[in-house]
């Protein structure tokens, strides 16, 4: 029993350190830049290629794991995430920190899906297996929120490179205590990795997420956007086509036909997509409109994210009382109220009252998240955890991409219609972002400066309280979906194979 959950607890500890690393370079970005001297292109990279690697191996990484063992993937893949992160930290050019980001998404790629499988695996008493994945969607909501906390402390006292380096001790911990208590499970009869499906898996989904954030920035119009788009479509096409005609696929698409699989997946997806974005634009909200520094806007995300451990824990028993569905759809009404709530913000906040609802937020996607993700490893073989538990991971990367691409651009051109440039100021850069208008408002004289201010914390506001409302009927409609999708699926779904799953 206590090598259980000790297993659950490295689990846990390697999401937890994943979601921190998902999040913590973001405000130590401006250092590289000065440091390293990385190009506006070069930049981007080093932004989006951990996302990239990550998000095209998942589906390949899961299944590896079920062939050769999720314990043996996981340790190697904690080995070559501490290795990774040493070389980011001391990286003397862009060109090597780009390389060393990318070997990191290889590793966390064969981390995450590793952790959910080996849950799916150990913890084999449905309620004890729904209790363990609501601490593990805990530890993950949690990550996200500790991410900027983490990053400003250490960027207060150390350089750039003292966010990779914590992840050193971390991952020796995950190693040695993971040989020790991790029980080993595989596959029995693993079949071979069909090279053709990984290549189709990676070119598709890293083509269709490089579309979705180009598109947010240039445009559908734009070249680069509509190549990658039907290139990423067609893989993805092929590759589906491609799973229904081998004896060992790297996924099977008919867990798609059952409805507690795909209805899960579906709203995950949906989910995550509104989740992603606003984070984003809250970091802009609390630092551009209310000046408070990096840290502090970290700090101020925490009940949000550690509430979500809170929701992740109450899954469990709430499930015995109003079903499945009931959960899911509760958990996103809940954060359709919190958003609700931010489509009222203004110039000043009332920030204990804003933490109520973060709360509220984030005990109700802890609620979704951990039943939708019980459902998805359930309804899927035991022999198959690795590659269900991809496909889950694969669905909140696309939909994160997802939510900063259509919110973003929701926030965008609705900041740039409301902003009343004053005259004889330069329109163009102003309206691009707020952060464009503050930096024009640098170079211009004090009054006229200080009007334009005003004017882009006005219009930056009223387009967070739009978005905010756009997101909110999203989720109530996400929720209704989830109401009726899972609808029927078993409060206690048994741990043998779910051959005729609905």
């Amino acid at each position: 029993m206590t090598k259980k959950w000790l297993s659950l607890a490295i689990c846990c500890l390697a999401t937890l350190l994943l979601s921190v690393d998902l999040t913590v370079l973001h405000l130590a970005l401006p250092r590289l830049v000065a440091d390293l001297g990385a190009s506006s292109t070069q930049l981007l990279w080093i932004g989006d290629v951990y996302g990239f690697a990550l998000a095209g191996l998942l589906i390949t990484m899961g299944n590896v794991g079920d062939r050769v063992g999720r314990k043996r993937l996981l340790l190697i893949g904690s080995v070559a995430f501490a290795v990774a992160s040493a070389i980011t930290a001391y990286a003397p050019n862009p060109e090597l920190l780009i390389a060393a980001r990318a070997l990191l998404g290889v590793a966390g790629a064969t981390i995450m899906p590793s952790t959910l499988s080996i849950i799916r695996n150990v913890f084999t008493e449905p309620a004890e297996r729904t209790t363990a994945i609501g601490v593990w969607s805990g530890m993950s909501a949690a990550g996200f929120a500790l991410g900027p906390v983490v990053g400003g402390l250490l960027l207060d006292h150390f350089w750039w490179g003292s966010v990779f380096l914590i992840n050193l001790p971390i991952m020796a911990l995950i190693v040695v205590a993971g040989v020790r208590v991790l029980p080993e499970s595989r596959n029995p009869e693993p079949g071979r990795v069909d090279p053709l499906s990984v290549a189709l898996s990676f070119l598709g989904i890293v083509a269709v997420i490089y579309a979705i954030k180009e598109a947010a920035d240039q445009g559908l119009a734009h070249v680069d956007v509509q190549v990658a788009g039907v290139l990423g479509i067609a893989g993805l096409v092929v590759f589906v086509w491609r799973q229904t005609r081998l004896a060992e696929p790297l996924i099977d698409v008919r867990l798609f036909r059952r409805r507690a699989f795909s209805a899960s997946i579906g709203t995950n997806l949906l989910a995550i997509f509104t989740m992603m974005a606003m984070s984003l634009i809250f970091a802009w909200y609390l630092q551009l409109v209310l000046g408070w520094s990096p840290l502090q806007a970290g700090l101020a995300g925490l009940p949000g994210g550690l509430s979500g451990a809170i929701g992740g824990v109450l899954a469990g028993p709430l499930v015995h009382r109003i079903g499945r569905n009931g959960v899911v759809a509760l958990g996103l009404l809940m954060n359709a109220g919190s958003f609700a709530y931010y489509s009222t913000l203004g110039l000043e906040l009332s920030y204990p009252v804003m933490a109520c609802f973060m709360v509220l937020g984030g005990m109700g996607i802890g609620l979704a998240f951990t039943v939708n993700n019980d459902n998805v490893l359930a309804t899927a073989p035991r022999h198959r955890a690795g590659a269900a538990a991809a496909v889950s991971e694969t669905s909140f990367e696309l939909g994160g991409a997802l939510g900063i691409a259509i919110l973003g651009t929701v926030l965008n051109s609705t900041y740039a219609g409301r902003l009343v440039v004053p005259a004889g100021v330069p329109g163009e850069a102003a309206r691009e972002s707020i952060a464009g208008a503050l930096a024009v408002a640098e170079s211009l004289p004090a009054e006229r400066a200080g009007v334009l201010v005003t004017a882009a914390r006005e219009a930056f506001v009223q387009a967070v309280n739009v978005t905010a409302l756009v997101t909110s009927v999203m989720l109530l409609v996400v929720a209704a979906l989830a109401l009726v999708g899972l609808r029927g699926v078993p409060k206690v779904i048994p741990e043998e194979d779910l051959a005729h799953a609905r």
